[in-house]
């Protein structure tokens, strides 16, 4: 019997492409009935964010030097991709970047409940979907407890920062793998995709590692 492809899939909840590039490569793995397992790892595309966050539009602007109808343009073109994928993006004029930091430990304490890719989905889903303050503890403790996690409890985890250094121990190793970017997937620890790459693609890349399994 075969082991289970290994997925490690670096990326930050804040990142569109992240959850566009996760649902096609999900399709992929159905479509060619890929036996897998899916490890997430963090990555902070903007660690300097202050505690209440940034506009969006404006950061955008600010860190891609985009103009305000690009940025627009930019905006529909992932909405849509998002929508053909099952997955609603609901920006706003309000939409604000935030600091993940602690949604890096939160996702750390979830994967010890073996939920992490239950409360990375939800994430996602608090932060693209429903324009939820992801810098904010009690909002954090509130996804968790919606899946079913102990709420006192990733409140606390939050509070005292108990995995913070494992958080920053992962972020530092991925770097030093050379990931500047996110989404990074590394399929058996040693073929790195970049980027979100589409159904097609990561089906391409699915029927070729089997191939090189087989």
């Amino acid at each position: 019997m075969t082991e289970p492809l290994r997925i490690d899939i670096v990326s930050d909840v804040m990142c569109p492409w992240c959850i566009i590039g996760y649902l096609q490569l999900s399709k992929a793995l159905d479509a060619t009935g890929t036996d897998h397992e899916i490890h997430w790892h963090p990555f902070e595309l903007n660690p300097q964010m202050p505690p209440e966050g940034q506009n969006t539009r404006e950061h955008i602007i600010e860190k891609y030097g985009s103009t305000p109808e690009q940025s627009e343009q930019s905006r529909q073109q992932m909405k849509a991709l998002a929508g053909d994928l099952g997955f609603d993006f609901e920006w706003t004029k309000d939409s604000r970047m935030h600091n993940t930091f602690n949604t890096h430990q939160l996702l750390h304490w979830a994967d010890t409940q073996g939920r992490m890719h239950d409360l990375k989905m939800a994430l996602f889903t608090a932060h693209f979907t429903n324009q939820r303050n992801l810098s904010d503890i009690a909002v954090l403790a509130d996804v968790a407890a919606e899946i079913g996690l102990d709420r006192v409890e990733a409140a606390a985890v939050l509070d005292d920062q108990r995995f913070a250094n494992d958080v920053r121990s992962a972020e530092q190793f991925w770097q030093q793998q050379g990931i500047s970017g996110v989404p990074a997937m590394v399929f058996d620890r040693k073929h790195l995709v970049t980027g979100a790459q589409g159904v097609e693609n990561y089906t391409s890349i699915l029927s070729q590692l089997a191939e090189m399994e087989g």
